[in-house]
This record gives structure tokens, C-alpha cells and sequence, in this order.
């Protein structure tokens, strides 16, 4: 069945970087209305610590107890073939802490399919690192299982309390085996990265309905 209180649960869509906010809320601008009740987009900041800290913050709010979280933003990919502009839905997040299992994984991946016609969507575990990823460690990254890695996602839903009420990660590729960055900054001119954002804001919206939906 859905989560309890899904129903009158609002969402909140959590991103590290400022570029990633911005698509967002380019995105929730042209969407007005769509929006579900209590939507909120917060910008953590980057790293897992400042993640968790500010989701904590977020869910003590009142009327947060019961909220769905998606954590979002752009991500490193670990498969060979992977492009920036690709979508990565995850099935679980992996970090230290512990594994936490995604909600909707794969109704979230349709969604995204019809909000990004055309753009490739790769669902599997999302692991957690507080550094860029580069060279071997990729690869030995990739040999753990993960299709995906970032510095928030993980601790996004660590900090939301996992089973305890939906959650969800989506990241837009903007780094790949063979389309390493230069450096972070680079995200900056990540153009179709931050178009691809823009345009699955709608994705979210739909996830979150989903879960009104009872479940088999």
C-alpha cells in the first residue's frame, strides 16, 4: 500500500549547488499550480554533512514530519557510455551509514522518460562520497554495483529517515568515464545538464501523486 499519510504529505526537493536551484526554480516557475501542497526546495550545500544538517533542519519544521523527500541535482556517472544530459534514477542510496531503498523507482524513471523525451534513464544503486570521484576510484566504484555517484543523495535520505516515509533520488549526469570533468566548477557550463533539470521538475511532481496511488 502507499505510505502511511501520503496523502497529505508535502514534498520537499532537496539540491546542493546554486546552478542546480536555479533550474529548479526556473522549472517551478513555468510549472505553477502544478506544484503539490507544501512544496519546498531547499539548497543544502555541498557535501554530505552540510546535506544531512539541512535536511534536519528541514523535516523539524512544522508539518514536515510526514513529508516525501527527493533528493536531486547532477551527479558523476560510473558506466562506461554514460553521457552528461543522462538521467539517473536511484533504486537504493549507499553511503557509510547504510543503504536506504527508494520509493517508486521505477514509475519515477517513467515520469522522467515522458518529462525528457529522448534523454537516456539509468535506475540502480546511488552511492555517496564526500569528494569528486576521478580515475580508478570510478572504476572501483562501478565494480561495487553503483551506476551513480554523488555527495548528497545518500545523506539526503539517511538525514529523512529512510523507510520511515517516501524518499527518492534523481541526478543528472554531468560527469561520465569518458567526459571527466577538469574540475567542480566545470559544472558551471554544464548547459544541457541544466536543461535536463529544468525540464523534470514535473517528474517530481508526478512521483509525488504516485504515492497516493495504493500499491501491490
Amino acid at each position: 500500500m502507499a505510505a502511511a499519510g501520503a496523502a497529505d504529505a508535502p514534498l520537499l526537493v532537496a539540491c546542493a549547488l546554486r546552478i542546480e536551484q536555479a533550474a529548479l526554480r526556473s522549472a517551478g516557475r513555468a510549472a505553477r499550480g502544478a506544484a503539490p501542497p507544501g512544496h519546498t526546495l531547499l539548497r543544502t550545500g555541498m557535501g554530505p554533512r552540510a546535506a544531512e544538517r539541512a535536511v534536519r533542519r528541514a523535516l523539524e519544521r512544522p508539518g514536515m514530519d510526514r513529508a516525501a523527500v527527493l533528493a536531486t541535482g547532477f551527479c558523476a556517472g560510473l558506466a562506461p557510455g554514460m553521457h552528461p544530459g543522462d538521467l539517473v534514477v536511484a533504486e537504493e542510496t549507499r553511503d557509510p551509514h547504510g543503504v536506504v531503498a527508494c520509493t517508486g523507482a521505477g514509475l519515477l524513471a517513467e515520469a522522467l522518460l515522458r518529462a525528457a523525451p529522448g534523454r537516456t534513464v539509468h535506475l540502480g544503486p546511488l552511492t555517496g562520497c564526500d569528494h569528486v570521484v576521478r580515475g580508478q576510484e570510478r572504476a572501483q566504484l562501478r565494480a561495487t554495483g553503483a551506476v551513480a555517484v554523488d555527495m548528497e543523495s545518500a545523506a539526503t535520505l539517511w538525514a529523512a529517515g529512510g523507510a520511515d516515509r517516501p524518499v527518492a533520488a534523481v541526478r543528472v549526469v554531468v560527469d561520465a568515464p569518458e567526459h571527466e570533468l577538469v574540475r567542480i566548477g566545470t559544472v558551471r557550463g554544464g548547459i544541457s545538464a541544466f536543461r535536463v533539470l529544468r525540464a523534470v521538475l514535473p517528474a517530481f511532481y508526478e512521483w509525488h501523486r504516485s504515492l497516493l496511488l495504493p500499491r501491490r
